[in-house]
């Protein structure tokens, strides 16, 4: 009887699919996740470099260690060197090398102790990044299986750049980019073959204390690759000659204010500069030099900044000088610090009021003795000129003249236009400033005030190069960082820019006419030469000396003073700045010109004597370019009619002399006070002839205040007892001859002549002054003594 055979089949049912799909998937994230990311978690050093990608600077990171984010690509004769050295099969296994695994667990197993790890270099990739746990069986188990894993998501090439960014070389040198730097002073790719072999046995060692045993490891490697046809044997014997390394390498900071920037913006990373080492050198030489003899003074800090106009680079970037004995605030970075702007804001204002049509550059403007309210500027060297040439002014920064430009321009406007000129420092309202935003009263920095005169330049030169185009962006150029793109060039119209090219043009020939009786005659010719434009400052009470130069391809800036504040008697921009800026300059070639905006100006005749335009009896007449709103300043003031008798020696009216025996010329013509300060520098003025003794004077414009002027008010100081003091008021007449008379509220004070001062001591409250001269001309003013 045949049995009947029965096959039993079990059919799995669906939960036995999503049980294996679960623990496949639980299994793959297990894996996945199994490598850390990111895979070293450890801090860099920060690293500056220049434009040609020398080291510059380095700050050690966090941990106090000398590592670098190695960035670059790996040098193919360190590459041949480890790979000989430290794993020959790299390129083939998957990261673990079973063949060596095996030799080293045999050799291992028969010594009876470690002697061989039989590591690859993904195996110490990953032993790095666990920094360097007890040697176990078990620890060699995981790194084997993180090794796969780290395979699997990295390229060999990866791998190499993890291993050389990370591995020991001795000391606090972690990283073949720090390890090249330190010990041979250069960058990987510069590295000979015995130093790319040392390098490679380094890590295996990672200590020169025992030189002969680190000189045969990489003799033998030498050797090696020479057998392996790596080497040519010329360089083969070279190498074996090298002698190893026996100092520790350090180039020095040579930008330390910039690599503090970079460790605020960039930590631990490679920074690409744009600064010129070699010029970052010589200028810091010369920053170094005069920074000693200025020290005798006290004036102990000092910062330089060069710009090219081109693309706003900066190429030198020297933040303060270096300390010395008894020095202070060396640590602040000056061109970032917002100090008192001076007189350097003025140019700025000239090219304003030439663009909106207020002068032109030859225009007279008041330099007398002058109050605004409470405010009473004064001229730096406490002399006044009467009226000055706005270009004379600018030329030789009088206060006086830019204060009253100032008020016709409007402070609110002008700080407005600032703030559109590049200076982001302004951080009041601009009522707080009031007039003094000219004088020192703003707060800017040498990168603002660099960005605004580069800015202005930049104008031009695109003007010149691109068909009488603008642009955006012109105040805000400069750039330190090769990394940042330059943005593309994007046109706009003539009326959205802060200054047209005419208006800059103007200013800077006013710029390259500057005048200073305390430089060197040869400093002109030498500005001359370099095509530079420049302008000094110095800010009340001594505090911040300025210089800024530029041309068509420079800007350089100039800040010399105490970081503190502290004023000190000689620190004045022409005396402790200029001397750099031109010594700096002297450094830089000139390859372009700038040149007159032709199309954007507009010729008219202008007056010899004032500077405005001319009216039909300006006797000298000139024809200037000037702005196209030139063509709507005014006509000139100071040129008038005067009737003189037929010797020409005494003025006269028709009430005293027959009209037909008249002769009427025309005169230049300053207010008293004006032809008082005026005469003293300009012998060639011709004051107006005496009116004739039977003639009298219509217009009684003889006489005027030089102080108390209208509206001002009197205070009246006491000494330290509480005694009540006196003050001097004093008046200028036209006639230097003529005997003036005193009165206070009808009561009779004095004369006086020649010299017109009288002392007072008066109640407080309003008062009427009254003058009269021996000509019987009047001048009745009003004052009121205040008592604080």
């Amino acid at each position: 009887m045949l049995r009947k055979r029965y096959s039993w089949k079990i059919k799995p049912g669906p939960g036995v699919y999503v049980s294996g799909a679960v623990s496949f998937f639980l299994f793959f994230l297990l894996w996945w996740f199994l490598l850390p990311s990111p895979l070293f978690d450890v801090p860099y050093s920060t690293v500056l470099l220049d434009r040609n990608e020398e080291i510059i600077g380095v700050k050690v990171a966090d941990d106090e260690q000398f590592r670098f984010r190695e960035n670059g690509n790996l040098p193919a004769k360190y590459l041949e060197a480890l790979l000989t050295f430290e794993d020959k099969r790299f390129i083939g296994h998957n990261g673990v090398d079973w063949l060596a695994l095996g030799r080293a667990f045999y050799l291992n197993m028969s010594a009876g102790k470690v002697v061989s790890g039989g590591s690859t270099l993904t195996m110490q990739v990953i032993r790095l990044s666990r920094k360097n746990p007890p040697r176990t069986y078990w620890e060699k188990f995981r790194e084997l299986l993180l090794a796969l894993r780290l395979e699997q998501s990295y390229s060999k090439y990866a791998i190499l750049r993890l291993y050389a960014g990370h591995a020991p070389f001795g000391g606090n040198v972690v990283g073949l980019s720090a390890a090249s730097l330190k010990y041979f002073g250069r960058n990987p790719e510069q590295l000979s073959w015995g130093e790319a072999a040392l390098l490679a046995v380094l890590p295996n060692a990672p200590s020169l204390s025992d030189p002969r045993l680190v000189k045969e490891k990489r003799d033998r490697l030498l050797e090696q690759l020479y057998k392996n046809g790596k080497i040519e044997k010329e360089d083969y014997k070279l190498a074996l000659e090298e002698a190893l390394p026996e100092q520790i390498y350090f180039s020095g900071n040579t930008a330390p204010h910039l690599l503090t920037e970079a460790i605020r913006s960039r930590k631990g990373e490679v920074c690409h500069s744009t600064i010129d080492n070699r010029l970052q050198k010589r200028v810091n030489e010369i920053v170094e030099r005069h920074s000693r003899l200025l020290g005798a003074n006290h004036i102990y800090n000092m910062a330089v900044l060069v710009t090219r106009v081109s693309d706003g680079e900066v190429l030198a970037y020297v933040g303060n000088s270096p300390s010395q004995p008894g020095s202070r605030g060396n640590d602040v970075d000056i061109i970032t610090a917002v100090r008192s702007s001076g007189s350097i804001l003025k140019p700025a204002l000239y090219g304003l009021m030439q663009q909106n049509g207020y002068i032109l550059p030859g225009t007279l403007v008041p330099d007398v003795p002058s109050r605004f309210g409470g405010y009473a500027p004064s001229n730096f060297n406490r002399s006044f000129q009467g009226v000055a040439p706005a270009d004379k002014a600018l030329a030789s920064s009088l206060n006086i003249p830019f204060v009253r430009m100032l008020k016709d321009y409007s402070y609110t406007r002008f700080y407005d236009d600032l703030k559109r000129l590049g200076i982001t420092t302004l951080n009041r309202e601009a009522d707080d400033y009031g007039l003094s935003l000219i004088l020192g009263g703003a707060e800017v920095s040498l990168w603002d005030v660099c960005n605004m005169y580069g800015g202005m330049v930049s104008t031009l030169r695109h003007y010149n190069e691109q068909d009488g185009s603008y642009f955006q962006g012109e105040y805000d150029r400069l750039k330190l960082w090769r990394d940042i793109k330059e943005p593309a060039l994007t046109e706009c119209s003539s009326f959205d820019v802060p200054l047209k090219a005419s208006a800059v043009w103007l200013t800077l020939e006013a710029l390259g006419e500057v005048e200073r009786p305390e430089l060197e005659s040869g400093w002109k010719n030498f500005a001359s030469r370099m095509d530079l434009a420049w302008k000094t400052g110095t800010s009340f009470g001594f505090r911040d000396a300025w210089a800024v130069g530029v041309n068509a391809d420079w800007v350089i800036g100039v800040w010399v003073g105490n970081a503190d504040g502290e004023g000190r008697p000689g620190l004045v921009g022409v005396r402790a700045a200029a001397p750099v800026l031109f010594e700096v300059a002297g450094l830089l070639p000139v390859s372009t010109h700038l040149f007159m905006p032709v199309d954007e100006m507009k010729e008219v005749v202008v007056c010899r004597k004032s500077g405005y335009r001319a009216s039909d009896i300006c006797e000298g007449k000139d024809t200037l370019r000037v702005c196209e709103t030139g063509v709507r300043t005014g006509i000139c003031p100071y040129h008038r009619w005067i009737h003189l008798d037929k010797s020409g020696k005494w003025q006269v009216h028709s009430e005293c002399e027959k009209v037909y025996n008249m002769q009427t010329v025309p005169w230049f013509v300053l207010t008293p006070v004006q032809e008082w300060y005026y005469i003293r520098t300009h012998g060639d003025y011709r004051k107006l002839p005496p009116w004739r003794p039977d003639c009298k004077n219509p217009s009684g414009d003889v006489m005027e205040m030089i102080y108390p002027q209208k509206g001002t008010r009197v205070f009246i100081p006491r000494d330290f007892g509480g005694t009540k003091g006196t003050v001097v008021f004093e008046l200028a007449h036209r006639n230097p001859l003529a005997e003036v008379y005193w009165h206070i509220d009808d009561r009779y004070i004095g004369s006086t002549r020649h010299i017109h001062q009288m002392k007072f001591d008066t109640s407080e409250g309003l008062h009427t002054l009254t003058l009269m001269d021996d000509d019987g001309n009047t001048l009745q003013q009003k004052f009121r003594v205040v008592g604080k």
